[in-house]
């Protein structure tokens, strides 16, 4: 049965069948009136699909990786993109982390919990989408968060992003704008139709020109949190 819901600030229809995604989808229902922007109905061929090719998942699994793909290629349509990141919110801005699988970024995010406490939000622990508006450029939390049960539905305006590598020591420094668009194109969806790769392309233009990017060597620290913060923020910590 089709649910109302909000996510990323549209209306979305969808008929979740299974557990994963029937809890986490929870925080997002909303009664809303009016047409909804995004119809999701699964589809169980496409769901039988995915489970032949991965037998080792669940069918509950197997619905939170066609709903993810299928939520976030419409999405661009409608100006977010995903982006394979851990992303925490401090004092109403959003910082996103992102790295190759395994390199730590929720390790990373989780020092930001310890160094500030209930101040630091995990907004999506490993897909947040970014929303590209005429008055900002945003973080949103979604219900497609990975393996992690980590996501918040909330919309927090973008302060900085940060492509994580372990280093001994903690040092941050900008990253080029050709170098950041190489790595964010290898971390996000790249829709095939070519209308679609061409929105997304504009909405990143549109992110790096606003959004600050930074490249962070960082060990498992708190230390390593408070120089990213000093440096993406611009304040300094006590």
């Amino acid at each position: 049965m089709r649910k109302k819901y909000i996510i990323c600030g549209l209306k979305v229809l969808c008929d979740f069948r299974y557990p994963i995604m029937n809890s986490r989808a929870e925080k997002y229902l909303c009664d809303f009136s009016g047409e909804a922007d995004m119809v999701l109905d699964n589809d169980e061929e496409a769901l039988e699909s995915f489970k032949a090719k991965y037998p080792h998942l669940s069918m509950s699994e197997c619905e939170v990786m066609n709903t993810t793909s299928r939520f976030y290629r419409r999405l661009i349509g409608f100006g977010g993109f995903m982006l394979h990141s851990s992303a925490v919110a401090v004092d109403g801005s959003a910082y996103l982390f992102s790295a190759p699988s395994g390199t730590g970024k929720s390790t990373h995010v989780q020092q930001w919990v310890k160094l500030f406490g209930a101040k630091a939000q995990i907004i999506n622990d490993d897909k947040p989408a970014i929303i590209v508006r005429e008055d900002g450029i945003f973080a949103a939390g979604t219900p497609w968060s990975g393996k992690s049960e980590l996501n918040m539905n909330k919309i927090v305006p973008l302060k900085g992003i940060c492509v994580l590598e372990r280093s001994e020591v903690n040092r941050i420094a900008p990253l080029p704008k050709d170098e950041a668009l190489f790595f964010i194109m290898n971390q996000t969806l790249r829709p095939s139709q070519p209308e679609l790769m061409d929105r997304l392309l504009s909405l990143l233009d549109k992110t790096l020109l606003t959004v600050p990017v930074w490249k962070l060597g960082c060990n498992i620290s708190t230390d390593a949190a408070k120089t990213a913060y000093e440096a993406m923020s611009g304040a300094v910590t006590a």
